[in-house]
């Protein structure tokens, strides 16, 4: 069986957070969880990322697999994240001290199977810090376009 390539991403992270740091974390699925992941009916947009007595949760929404019948998960509940004992610390105390989160980025299968998560430690962007963010974007894009249209000639 070829199992098919999940991209299932937040891109609206990169847009709202300035990512500081990025770790891989396995994540704990039930059967119709994953199963329901490779059909790619999970989303990232509302999912965060909280610690409970030290440990590292994961909030998301996954669409129940449709022949799941009454062994089902549910749709939005809580996933453990799994990581290093010396990650975890690490995460907790840039997160405790200072103004930064926890965000969930990308979710993919690694060649083994496994379900996997990249998460970010991130700090939350002001709105010109946005606004400046657009404009750079904006001038990368007339710049390809000119050099586009100068390679044409």
């Amino acid at each position: 069986m070829q199992l098919q390539k999940i991209n299932i991403s937040n891109k609206k992270a990169y847009h709202k957070y300035e990512i500081i740091e990025k770790y891989t974390a396995g994540i704990q699925l039930l059967g119709t969880e994953i199963k329901s992941l490779r059909m790619g009916k999970a989303s990232l947009a509302d999912a965060y990322c909280k610690f409970i007595k030290n440990e590292l949760w994961l909030e998301m929404s996954i669409t129940p697999y449709s022949h799941g019948g009454h062994y089902n998960h549910e749709a939005k509940r809580q996933r453990k994240l799994l990581l290093n004992k010396s990650e975890i610390n690490r995460l907790m105390r840039k997160t405790k001290t200072t103004g930064n989160t926890i965000v969930p980025l990308k979710i993919f299968v690694s060649k083994y199977g496994w379900a996997k998560i990249v998460v970010a430690l991130a700090k939350g962007k002001k709105m010109h810090d946005k606004r400046e963010d657009l404009k750079q974007k904006d001038a990368k894009r007339e710049m390809s376009r000119l050099r586009k249209d100068k390679n044409k000639y």
